[in-house]
């Protein structure tokens, strides 16, 4: 929302982005012979961003392009990062490599398995798009070994929660959309009370505030909400519920992953990792199982123990909202997905 309480705040890129941005700039010298002096990719959600070149070099049988993370108003760490990524040939199709500065998994409960560069679904998907595209275009066969680096990267890490989560080397690759939300707090909890108004100016019933993009879009498909009944919560689950109390509807849906869902099941309304974080031995307790004391994380958890975690995971957070909440007629549902977007666990409404 822009209005004169709320600052515009300029977006950035994520470094899943850059890497794909950098993958097709340097297939365009590998197979078409000549880099660009800019390059354009189609983020997930249809944006067209452009990126210029900061690094350009090749040899035989390679290319490397460097672009410069721009992480609009969002104070990333990665802000000004370089990422780089070397492309040649590969015997075995796509091939993801990590290069100085990019972390290596070395614990289970990620969604990269153990042993892997720490490069996220996402921008493997992006990146293997890419490569499908440009091999397509340049009469290619898409046998390409993709190796992400980041200057720095090593040292940068050290401010990111990856040491503790088992990354080791330096950074993760990350980004589901490819588009960094600038973090300002007091600016997004003023865009989840618009939402507010706007939903109940309209004479919604039911909206619903969720975790990040895969689960806002399940959540609309499971009820069939229009766009404006989707609160863009994102962490900021007590800013969306306090404003409620205050204004309410008769529905309210709260979706997420595992994680976060966790986390509000504990107490915290605040879900952002540097502010709030699971506890794996009040988990073990809730589940009745001790092995989730020594889990990595909740999505290791939910592995260890399945649906039954997952279901008792919901119902405290619906309990925790409820209780804190519940002051009016709201009435409350709580969805849980796994990271392909399907529902997990449901309570309440």
């Amino acid at each position: 929302m822009n209005d004169k309480t709320t600052p515009q705040l300029r977006r950035g890129w994520t470094t899943g982005a850059c890497a794909t941005a950098a993958t097709k700039a340097a297939l365009m010298r590998l197979w078409g012979g000549a880099f660009p002096c800019e390059v354009g990719i189609t983020l997930p959600k249809g944006e067209t961003p452009v990126f210029p070149l900061a690094l350009a070099e090749a040899g035989e049988g390679w290319a490397r392009v460097g672009i410069t993370k721009d992480a609009g108003d969002d104070p990333d760490v990665t802000h000004g990062a370089l990422i780089v990524v070397t492309v040649s040939s590969s015997e075995d199709g796509i091939v993801f490599a990590a290069g100085d500065g990019v972390g290596t998994v070395t614990k289970a409960g990620l969604p990269i398995g153990v042993g892997e560069p720490a490069i996220n679904p996402v921008p493997r998907q992006m990146m293997t798009d890419v490569v499908s595209d440009m091999a397509m275009q340049f009469a290619q066969q898409p046998n390409v070994r993709i190796e992400v680096s980041v200057p720095g990267g090593q040292e940068l890490a050290l401010k990111t929660w990856n040491p503790r989560l088992g990354i080791a080397g330096g950074l993760s690759i990350l980004g589901t959309t490819g588009v960094v939300r600038p973090f300002s707090c007091a600016a997004w909890i003023a865009s989840i009370h618009r939402g507010i108004d706007v939903a109940r100016a309209d004479g919604l019933t039911h909206v619903a505030g969720c975790t990040g993009a895969t689960s806002e879009k399940t959540v609309q498909a499971l009820y069939g909400l229009p766009d404006h009944a989707m609160l863009d919560m994102g962490d900021f689950a007590g800013g969306m519920l306090k404003y409620l109390v205050r204004h309410p509807v008769a529905r309210v849906t709260i979706g997420g992953g595992i994680g976060k869902i966790t986390k509000l099941a504990q107490g915290a309304v605040d879900l952002h990792s540097a502010r709030s974080q699971v506890d794996f031995a009040g988990l073990a307790a809730l589940a009745g199982d001790p092995r989730i004391a020594g889990a990595n994380t909740a999505l290791e958890a939910f592995e260890i123990a399945g649906a039954v975690l997952a279901d008792k995971v919901a119902q405290q957070a619906l309990a925790q909202v409820q209780d804190r909440f519940g002051r009016s007629e709201m009435a409350f549902d709580i969805v849980v997905i796994d990271r392909k977007g399907a529902i997990i666990a449901r309570a309440g409404a």
